[in-house]
């Protein structure tokens, strides 16, 4: 967030500390930005756990969008600093950071989803949850000694040698989003420590026999092919060899004939 416009809004959390508790009325979300926070239900007396918010995340958005009585726990889980937003900040939060209200309708679409996916499977006389998930979790990265010859293009980053296949015409580049639950085609999760780059970041496609790259729209901190500033949502021609710099993180685009005769 330039310029730090919610400083007056964040607050610290001490490790352990609760943040709210399941059916508390609340009119605040909140934006993780140090630490972490678990969300969580007790079931039984028992901890069952959500998701972790990271630094960017956002969590508790029901009760500003609903005014709902909470539907989960949250608690720090190391010392944090939380932005808390109550309704009277909330349009100042949207038009200073892009990707957090992209995140949002994102993650009402997938609960949009789901909840015709569970009518459908009603009225067939389905139990929810039939049918196993559509989409299973990438194989994490490979070596240059394991790739599979199936795949159709690779990433490899620079600074660790990391290699990252992309099995289908269009790969969404960027970090696991804990928010919606949604992992891209080429997860640079443990790539970036610092969390710089966005969940969905860029965009391959491969059409026509050649390879391009775009900067995915709410973006932050920008995509540089080969030094040069990539503009949003366009599809820009990229070659084997070029280098792709998400915010500070490198990447080496490299093409499967390439990869083959190494």
């Amino acid at each position: 967030m330039a310029g730090d416009p919610f400083k007056e809004f964040t607050v610290k959390r001490k490790k352990g500390e609760t943040i709210y508790v399941e059916g508390d009325l609340g009119s605040e979300m909140y934006v993780v930005q140090s630490g972490a926070v678990r969300i969580y239900r007790s079931i039984g007396g028992v901890k069952q756990e959500l998701a972790i918010m990271e630094k960017g995340d956002f969590f508790g958005e029901i009760s500003v969008l609903e005014g709902l009585p909470r539907t989960a726990s949250a608690e720090a889980i190391d010392a944090s600093e939380i932005i808390e937003i109550n309704s009277t900040t909330f349009d100042k939060m949207i038009r200073a950071n892009i990707e957090i209200a992209v995140r949002m309708l994102r993650k009402q679409s997938i609960r949009l989803r789901e909840t015709n996916k569970q009518l459908e499977q009603a009225l067939k006389g389905m139990p929810p949850g039939a049918q196993p998930p559509k989409d299973a979790p990438p194989a994490a990265p490979s070596t240059a000694g394991t790739l599979q010859a199936e795949a159709k293009a690779y990433f490899i980053s620079i600074s660790t040698g990391n290699v990252f296949p992309v099995f289908s015409n269009e790969a969404l580049l960027g970090r696991f989003d804990s928010v919606t639950g949604m992992r891209p085609e080429v997860d640079l999760t443990n790539e970036d420590q610092s969390r710089n780059i966005s969940r969905r970041h860029a965009r391959l496609v491969i059409k026509d026999g050649g390879f391009f790259i775009a900067e995915e729209i709410g973006t932050m901190n920008g995509t540089f092919l080969n030094g040069k500033k990539l503009a949003n949502g366009v599809l820009t021609p990229i070659k084997d060899g070029d280098e792709l710099i998400l915010c500070r993180l490198a990447l080496s685009f490299k093409s499967p004939s390439s990869m083959n005769h190494k």
